[in-house]
């Protein structure tokens, strides 16, 4: 069996508090803390700094009174020229392009990770950007006196609604949502709460490690995915399903009863039932 890569409870519990309440959800310091799995010793506040000291230098360039548009095409500059922040088209797969301290260090990323990176610089220059989970691809959305504009933080191209449409379009056809279905643009570039933007991170590395097999890493994402969406039970469920991959048939079961409980009537519930059986049979104490 593979080494049992469990996560410090103190850095679950940090973790816990970071993502306890909607209002001061603390998205990019939560977002690094995502790689203690990886390294326990990483020091977040250091990370923060970091990103700090990047704002800062910007800062000292621009006047006070520097206009929107001023600052949006300086932030651009640095960011994907100086700074040389970019998608790692390489290894768009490695579990690293997760790791906001990992992106900091080599400059590459994948959208959101990127996108989380670029907002805080923004935020921290006076320019509202937000990310949107627009689909297939993350993007940062800026409001400007001019308008809105959207970049996508993979290349740090501007993109028109025309570009935008036309990257909507499979996911429309997939989904049927043509002609008389068709939904606005403007529906799929709202503003993603904190909390998505940080699930869609974990769910990008939930898929990392269990198409890969990796049971631990994938144990440590789930631990944060079921603090992070207390309510989702197929969250619980996963976890569950994962301790059984790792031969822990007790904490398996747990799990998978709390799932059976919150969803009886799910679509897989007779099939979990049956596992939950096979797994409390495991656990059973043997008679010596």
């Amino acid at each position: 069996m593979k080494h049992l890569l469990l996560v410090a409870p103190g850095a679950l519990a940090y973790f816990a508090a970071l993502v306890a309440e909607d209002e001061g959800f603390a998205l990019v310091e939560a977002a690094i803390c995502v790689a203690q799995d990886e390294q326990p010793g990483l020091d977040p506040q250091a990370v923060l700094g970091e990103i700090d000291r990047l704002a800062a230098r910007l800062k000292a360039r621009l006047p006070a009174d520097a206009p929107a548009l001023r600052r949006l095409r300086a932030l651009n500059q640095y960011f994907f020229v100086e700074l040389g922040f970019a998608g790692n088209v390489n290894n768009y797969y490695d579990r690293r392009n997760s790791y906001l301290h990992e992106v900091l260090a080599t400059r590459r990323g994948i959208p959101i990770t990127l996108a989380l990176l670029y907002i805080e610089l923004a935020g921290q220059l006076g320019l509202q950007a937000s990310g949107v989970s627009f689909p297939g691809h993350f993007l940062i959305k800026l409001r400007m006196p001019q308008g809105e504009v959207v970049i996508d933080p993979f290349n740090g191209r501007s993109l028109s609604r025309d570009e935008l449409d036309e990257r909507l379009a499979p996911y429309r056809a997939r989904h049927g949502l043509e002609g008389d279905f068709e939904t606005p643009l403007g529906l799929f570039l709202q503003a993603a709460p904190a909390r998505d933007i940080l699930a869609r991170l974990l769910f990008n590395l939930k898929e990392i490690h269990r198409s890969a097999e990796d049971w631990p890493r994938l144990l440590a994402v789930q631990q944060r995915l079921v603090l992070l969406l207390p309510e989702a039970a197929e969250e619980q469920r996963d976890r569950g399903l994962t301790w059984a991959e790792l031969g822990r048939p007790a904490e398996a079961a747990d799990d998978l009863a709390a799932y059976l409980a919150a969803r009886p009537e799910a679509d897989d519930a007779r099939a979990l039932r049956e596992r939950l059986a096979e797994l409390r049979r495991d656990g059973a104490p043997r008679l010596h």
